[in-house]
């Protein structure tokens, strides 16, 4: 049975997350919908690479699809995005080797944050609208502390019986842009919220209200602070998914500007 790469983007504000769900509407759900009505059968495997939560979006989401007949890439492409709904976009399709796992291949990941600086008529899903002021200079120095081999049991919903809570942390990059802030992390994978609740350490961070040594108390022993200060999802989104060979992506600009 022919395998194919599926390069994605979606906004993630209506839906449930990327898994599909039998009691709500969710990225996965709306592809399999979607290529059942192509090919008017469920015998096909759909895989993602990352199980992005509730209000995530994503710039270069990865899945692989299993299907027969086979088919040529661009009309694939053009009869799945036929049948999708407008907040979700196949970009590109391309023919993978047999054993290709969307998941299982991939050795990095990276999200971007964006921190809204001012209220913004077009920002809310797109962003994190912070009103107190932030000290940028210092949540960037102190956002090398997530850097490298960590173990992530504070930051995360995941439970530590189920699996590892170690994540390589490879760059946590800062930027500012006009009235916005960028923070992107790219590591080997993450757990469960931990992304959003690194941001929203870094926010308390920068509101003066958290120290480097609370940071290195919660990578000491399991704290639940964390979660209380996790970010909203609206302004999350998976920039990238990397593989043998893949070039990282360098470039971090706004997704959207306020």
């Amino acid at each position: 049975m022919p395998r194919f790469k599926l390069f994605i983007e979606y906004e993630g504000t209506r839906y449930r997350g990327w898994q599909a769900q039998k009691e709500a509407r969710t990225i996965e759900g709306e592809f399999i919908s979607a290529i059942e009505k192509i090919l008017h059968t469920n015998d096909f495997e759909f895989n993602g690479s990352s199980r992005t939560d509730a209000g995530v979006h994503a710039l270069r989401q990865v899945a692989h699809l299993d299907i027969m007949p086979s088919w040529e890439p661009d009309k694939l492409r053009f009869a799945i995005n036929d049948h999708l709904p407008a907040d979700i976009n196949v970009l590109t399709i391309e023919r993978a080797p047999k054993n290709f796992h969307a998941r299982h291949d991939a050795i990095g990941r990276s999200y971007v944050y964006q921190i809204a600086r001012r209220r913004s008529a077009f920002g809310k899903r797109f962003t994190w609208w912070i009103k107190d002021r932030l000290d940028f200079q210092v949540m960037k120095k102190e956002s090398e502390l997530f850097k490298g081999m960590k173990n992530f049991q504070s930051f995360t919903a995941d439970d530590p019986d189920d699996k590892s809570m170690k994540v390589l942390i490879e760059s946590i990059e800062m930027k500012e842009e006009n009235d916005l802030i960028l923070i992107r992390i790219t590591g080997s994978h993450f757990l469960w919220k931990m992304v959003r609740q690194i941001v929203g350490v870094l926010a308390e961070i920068g509101r003066g209200k958290m120290s480097e040594t609370d940071i290195r108390k919660f990578f000491q022993s399991k704290s639940g602070i964390p979660a209380i200060l996790t970010a909203p999802p609206s302004g999350l989104f998976l920039e990238r998914v990397y593989y043998k060979g893949d070039e990282r992506f360098t470039e971090l600009k706004p997704v959207m500007s306020i």
